[in-house]
């Protein structure tokens, strides 16, 4: 059914009205900017709800706020173009091209592609910083994330669905959901490879969330969950059946963690040439980390299987704590070479010499990391550590810093004496039906604990083909692990 309504052609499908943007001015030849055009649908739509509807073409466009009860659509070959100069887009926490806030029942969908044109962006900011409108932050080296665009920012709101759309070449974060609750994303691509720190998804303190079938290809962590807020969290939340490529970590918790996370489930995920953990799960802003379940996990070239960490970075806030955390039905490939090589924006080079970094549960010496639950994990270790490169042998474990204050990351110790799973600060670990491989004999033992209480080991098989033992412990309690060569260190 047609109608008209002040002068503008409305469409009713399903009962919801249809705002086509070209009948607000919108051009979609690539160089007419759009933003007001497409801003003048959106209030329309506004009104009473409806569909915005981006048709095939390239809308060129800057800062664009979605409204309540709007559904930006963009047809199949419908591309929403960024702009490549700053000074078209808006500022509400960060700049980015589409923005909600506060609002409720908001959707983006379709099959189209929203393009942030990231890298000559990028460009248009450094030209910024030498007229001095733009500083570089002390002890940087490019712009701060606070002066690039973000591609969407969506800030306390309820009721989102983003579905079916490409979401590539962001010129900072792809994604920002903060505090934002009953969010679902559905079938979502991104690939954004176009400059420094373009995390794919990135969900602040936002609760009921479902994430589900999503391609991730970024620069920057795959699937991040933040905490800013000491006074919330990031809780109920379901990410499963997504690929992720990284070249930080696929699944990470943090860094920013000042609230917590609690209920949080992924399953059932694909990873690969990932520079760094697969699984990071880090507290140390004082964030509370509790009831984590992550479990049938394939990784294909990545540096590290996990990583999880309890520090003290920002001291005004009390120790956090991490617990209740089960990692089940991991299958993941280290290799013996950096594993995001040949991507533009690579991972940053390990200053320190080191050999292949183990998987690690490092604590708070004062606060142990309490209650992981390892079960039928598979990594395979290229091996080849030898002390000719690093060396960091079992008896030399009170040289290994706590770093504490430090920023987290899964190779901030250095070369740890261990090639397969190093435990630090920690009680109530529980391994059982996995195990650890290397291709090549490696200097150090398999496994190391260090002040370390109720560890217990079944089912642990050890592919160890050095003479060392497979475990090595100092200032252990109540450790149960049969049939484990182990060597007590003092």
């Amino acid at each position: 059914m047609l109608s008209q309504m002040n002068g503008l052609a409305l469409v009713l499908i399903l009962g919801k009205q249809t705002f086509d943007i070209r009948n607000f001015g919108a051009i979609g030849d690539g160089t007419t900017m759009n933003s007001k055009s497409i801003q003048a649908a959106i209030d329309e739509a506004g009104k009473e709800g409806g569909i915005v509807n981006v048709p095939n073409g390239k809308f060129l466009t800057g800062t664009i706020h979605l409204r309540s009860h709007v559904e930006l659509h963009l047809e199949d070959q419908a591309v929403l173009l960024g702009s490549t100069k700053r000074r078209d887009y808006q500022k509400v926490i960060w700049y980015t091209l589409i923005s909600a806030n506060k609002v409720n029942d908001v959707k983006i969908t379709g099959t189209g592609t929203i393009d942030g044109q990231g890298a000559e962006l990028a460009q248009d900011i450094l030209h910024l910083v030498d007229t001095g409108e733009v500083k570089i932050p002390p002890k940087g080296w490019r712009p701060s994330e606070l002066d690039r665009p973000e591609i969407i920012e969506m800030n306390y709101c309820k009721g989102v669905r983003v579905s079916g759309v490409t979401i590539k070449n962001s010129c900072c974060w792809v994604q920002t959901y903060r505090e934002c609750e009953d969010l679902w994303m559905f079938k979502v691509k991104v690939d954004s490879k176009s400059y420094w720190n373009n995390d794919g998804i990135d969900l602040l303190d936002c609760k009921n969330v479902k994430v589900f079938d999503c391609d991730i290809d970024a620069c920057d962590d795959g699937i991040c969950l933040k905490s800013d807020n000491p006074k919330s969290r990031c809780e109920n939340i379901d990410i499963a059946k997504c690929r992720v490529r990284s070249s930080a970590s696929a699944f990470k918790f943090g860094t920013s963690s000042h609230g917590g996370f609690k209920n949080i489930t992924i399953d059932n995920c694909q990873v690969r040439d990932t520079f760094r953990s697969v699984i990071a799960l880090e507290s140390v802003d004082g964030a509370i980390l509790d009831n984590i379940e992550v479990g049938n996990i394939k990784a294909v070239n990545t540096g590290n299987a996990f990583f999880i960490r309890l520090g003290h970075r920002t001291v005004k806030a009390p120790v956090g704590r991490v617990k209740n955390i089960y990692l089940h039905d991991l299958d993941v490939q280290v290799p013996a070479i950096q594993p995001d090589l040949g991507y533009a924006f690579k991972g940053p080079d390990i200053a320190t010499p080191h050999n292949v970094m183990p998987s690690s549960i490092m604590g708070h010496k004062e606060f142990p990391i309490e209650g992981v639950r390892l079960e039928r994990i598979k990594i395979h270790y290229p091996g080849g550590g030898s002390p000719k490169i690093a060396n960091s042998p079992v008896t030399a474990l009170s040289k290994i810093p706590e770093y504490a204050e430090h920023y987290p990351e899964f190779n901030m110790f250095g070369e740890l004496p261990a090639w397969g799973l190093f435990v630090r600060h920690a009680k109530g670990i529980k391994v059982s039906d996995c195990s650890f491989g290397i291709a090549k004999p490696d200097y150090r033992p398999a496994i190391v604990l260090d002040d370390v209480s109720n560890f217990t080991s079944t089912k642990l098989a050890i592919s160890n083909i050095s003479r060392d033992p497979v475990l090595a412990v100092r200032n252990a309690k109540n450790m149960k692990a049969p049939n484990l060569r182990t060597r007590i260190v003092r």
